[in-house]
């Protein structure tokens, strides 16, 4: 999901008169946010040959993809924050020409620090960029009808972007190199800075500029030491101390996170956001859904490169059918909602999701595409496109107006932050588990069963976790089609 209400309510800003290049910036922001939503996708078709190149091991392959997203989830409140009350022109610029030098150190990576540490930067710079580009939206589109528009194609590139990412990783790693899926980032990335220096215009928010800070320390803080801990158990075991003492570290700094935002005047997160039944109901689903699906794709992908011997372009067409299931559903996700209301929609969804996720346990080292990857592929997505639009909906239910900016971000900020920890988290798992199978079973293909073993290992557990998410939006979420949010400017919700 994108956080397409997130700046809505609260920019300080009303101009009358319409910004005659509002056209020509709708054309920069896009491209920017093509970029953001490129950036997962696109990379994950290239991590099999970058781990190569790099020496990266199973353990640590994780982090390409964990290292963007904790970044990103980690600081996106507070990202939003910073670009309304420094200037959104202002921060969109700098933090489109800090995601391309962060890329560009990324593609000339000699190791697989400089590469952790160039995804990291790129969250990072991510996090300003996407609230900003949404604020600069909203107060750019005076006109209702412009601004439902502009948002359409906005809501568009973040929907069709996951899909174009996978076959451009899988272009660019077959014909150029895996390093151009990062370098491909920086032209583009200035020659966008420099056109929105002459279509942009700059805006601010008015009233107080105060930052939670340590707060937002404190939870990239817990976040990273619990991934870093799911790491550790691959190598150490999840009874040693270093595992143990990671995990204890995250857990404390997440609960000192929760009782800082009780305290401070101006918090991060407001609690009051996610202590409402059906909010919190959204969030905790959203947040076990992002645990579930980051690592599905990575399993995927070694699964089809590793295994099925797709070449990087084969497999990224291989994705395509995923994102064609998750729109056709979501169009008629969309049209249900308002007779059935969130709680089946989302509770369906998430039955189907795991249904096809217990299904993708059957493949093996010989089984074809069409017959045992296709098909659970295709329940899935299916099912998540049920889930992906009550999500927006619920998080706004009941929602005052000056939290309407955190509940829509927190959406966003969730399937991240579930991201990064399932990524290591499961990603651990398999490895675990095709280490245990190797060990105990010999003969000539007892690597590939073995890796075969762990991500099917993998796939048991994402379909628990999507499980458990169903329980929780069952149980939780009490809200009828009565409840939801009446529509605003006709702003789509896209996974």
């Amino acid at each position: 999901m994108t956080m397409l209400e997130s700046r809505k309510t609260n920019l300080g800003d009303n101009e009358a008169a319409p910004d005659p290049n509002r056209f020509r910036a709708l054309i920069v922001i896009a491209i920017a946010q093509l970029m953001i939503v490129l950036d997962a996708s696109v990379v994950t078709i290239a991590l099999p040959s970058a781990q190569h190149a790099l020496h990266i091991s199973v353990a640590n392959r994780q982090w390409v993809l964990t290292a963007y997203t904790l970044a990103f989830g980690g600081l996106l409140l507070i990202g939003g924050r910073v670009a309304d009350y420094l200037g959104r022109k202002r921060t969109f610029v700098f933090s489109l020409l800090a995601f391309a030098g962060a890329s560009a150190l990324g593609g000339l990576a000699q190791d697989s620090a400089m590469l952790f540490s160039a995804r990291a930067l790129q969250g990072l710079f991510a996090a300003v960029m996407a609230p900003a580009s949404l604020s600069l939206l909203t107060v750019t589109f005076t006109d209702p009808k412009e601004r439902s528009r502009a948002f359409g194609v906005y809501g568009a590139v973040a929907g069709g972007g996951a899909a174009i990412g996978l076959v451009l990783g899988g272009l660019l790693t077959q014909y150029a190199s895996w390093r151009w899926t990062l370098l491909i980032n920086t032209p583009i990335a200035i020659v966008a800075a420099l056109a929105a220096l002459r279509v942009v215009r700059e805006s601010r928010a008015e009233g107080d500029r105060h930052y939670d800070l340590p707060g937002a320390v404190l939870v990239t803080g817990g976040l990273l030491a619990l991934v870093y801990g799911f790491t550790r158990a691959e190598t150490a075991g999840w009874g040693a101390a270093t595992t143990v003492g990671l995990l204890a570290a995250g857990a404390l700094l997440t609960v000192a996170f929760v009782l800082l935002e009780r305290a401070a005047r101006h918090p991060l997160l407001p609690l009051r956001v996610v202590l409402d039944r059906n909010r919190g109901g959204a969030f905790l689903a959203s947040l076990l859904v992002g645990i579930a699906l980051f690592g599905t794709f990575l399993f995927l992908t070694y699964y089809l490169q590793g295994i099925l011997h797709y070449s990087p372009l084969r497999s990224g067409v291989a994705f395509l059918p995923f994102s064609g299931g998750m729109i056709v559903s979501a169009m008629l996700a969309s049209q249900l909602l308002p007779r059935l209301g969130p709680r089946v929609l989302m509770a369906g969804g998430l039955l189907m999701a795991a249904a096809g996720l217990g299904w993708f346990t059957q493949i093996g080292v010989g089984t074809p595409y069409v017959t045992h990857v296709l098909p659970p592929e295709l329940v899935v997505s299916l099912g998540l496109g049920f889930v992906f639009v009550p999500f927006s909906n619920t998080a706004l239910v009941g929602v005052a107006p000056h939290d309407a900016g955190v509940a829509s971000a927190l959406v966003n900020a969730t399937q991240q932050v579930g991201g990064s920890l399932g990524t290591a988290l499961l990603n651990t798992v398999a490895a675990s588990a095709t280490a245990t199978y190797i060990a105990t079973h010999h003969g000539l293909f007892s690597l590939a069963e073995g890796a075969v073993h762990g991500y099917a290992t993998g796939f048991v557990v994402s379909a628990a976790i999507l499980a458990l998410a169903m329980v929780a939006s069952a149980v939780l979420i009490t809200a009828s089609r009565f409840d939801l949010p009446a529509d605003e400017g006709g702003l789509p919700a896209v996974a």
